[in-house]
């Protein structure tokens, strides 16, 4: 039991959890009858479809794999320019010299098995020279007086506990840790585990991401938040249609998982997916803190639909040594 909650979400550890197990399972049942095209209906040229109950299709197994390479700022090389004018033979030589440091990096048994994940890291393949589309210098915002007292607390903290930068489990992620990688963070490549499963029920629909196996249950509607005093790790999301673009509205971030050091109770994220093309979805995510920044700021990369690779296991903690040791090291110390 304990694996198949784990399976689900585990960034997500409150009283609700067996209701939003009931309901993910739920909206799989649903997919799995209904989740089919109107009958004799054509897709468009974007290869848009219709569920049967009539809202726009996005279900599939997709990957961002190939953004892995691609910095979210512009790089001080392009400055002055923006990403349209960032294309043809330019940005394919830009994305051969990324797969190149890449593969570099991490080729051989040392870091990974033989023809692990190696052959399928094609950066060849990516279609930004950058992520950030809004501001257009393509950078982030300043961060406002709170943000960067926020920020210099934290480094003091971490100054001043007297440890490595790995003597405790404290000072492990929340991603080392297998607990979550958060909002946006669960939906941004790496150099695996890019897969993501979109599926749809009447009412709602289910994200499901690779690499935690962390799932997002999103209703559709116009039902409210939840209260202030509920804070989760992947957040509140409430989603609604805007024409073919499905719009999610996220809210109610913790304080220890909230992106890039935002205000957990302020932090908004505004996703938009809307299918470019058959096998595309453009992914874009509006940051919205007025605490941490002086302006929102959004960014943008496609989903590829790779219905050949579907999600793998992912059992981050078995065979997972180091926090066992970082652990059963400090009980020694301390005997």
């Amino acid at each position: 039991m304990g694996r198949s909650l784990f399976l689900v979400s585990p960034g997500v550890i409150i009283p609700g959890m067996r209701m939003r197990l009931l309901v993910w399972l739920s909206v799989v049942a649903t997919v799995g009858v209904g989740a089919v095209s109107l009958a004799g209906q054509a897709p468009d040229r974007r290869g848009a479809r219709r569920t049967s109950w009539g809202d726009p299709d996005l279900q599939g197994n997709y990957t961002n794999l190939y953004e892995n390479g691609t910095p979210l700022e512009r790089p001080d090389e392009f400055a002055g320019r923006t990403l349209d004018q960032v294309t043809g033979e330019e940005l394919s030589r830009l994305k051969r010299a990324v797969q190149e440091r890449t593969i570099n990096n991490f080729e051989g048994p040392i870091h990974a098995p033989n023809n692990w994940w190696q052959d399928a890291l094609d950066l060849k393949r990516g279609s930004q020279a950058w992520l950030v589309v809004d501001p257009p210098d393509g950078k982030i915002p300043a961060m406002t007086p709170e943000g960067q007292r926020k920020a210099a607390v934290r480094a003091e903290a971490r100054r001043t506990s007297g440890r490595g930068p790995a003597d405790s489990y404290e000072d492990r992620s929340l991603y080392d840790r297998c607990i979550t990688r958060g909002l946006p963070g669960s939906m941004m490549p790496a150099i695996y585990g890019n897969s993501y499963r979109i599926v749809q029920g009447p009412g709602y629909v289910a994200i499901q991401y690779e690499m935690i196996h962390e799932t997002r249950v999103i209703p559709l509607g116009t039902s409210p938040h939840v209260g202030q005093g509920i804070h989760m790790d992947m957040g509140d999301a409430r989603g609604h249609w805007e024409g073919e673009t499905l719009v999610v509205e996220t809210t109610n971030f913790k304080d220890r998982s909230a992106y890039r050091n935002g205000n957990a109770d302020t932090l908004k994220l505004t996703e938009r997916f809307t299918r470019i093309s058959p096998d595309k979805v453009k992914w874009s995510v509006r940051v919205e803190d007025p605490s941490t920044w002086t302006r929102p700021w959004t960014f943008s990369m496609p989903l590829t639909l790779n219905d050949n690779e579907p999600i793998q296991q992912y059992e981050c903690h078995e065979g997972n040594y180091g926090l066992r040791n970082i652990l059963s090291a400090a009980r020694a110390e301390e005997r």
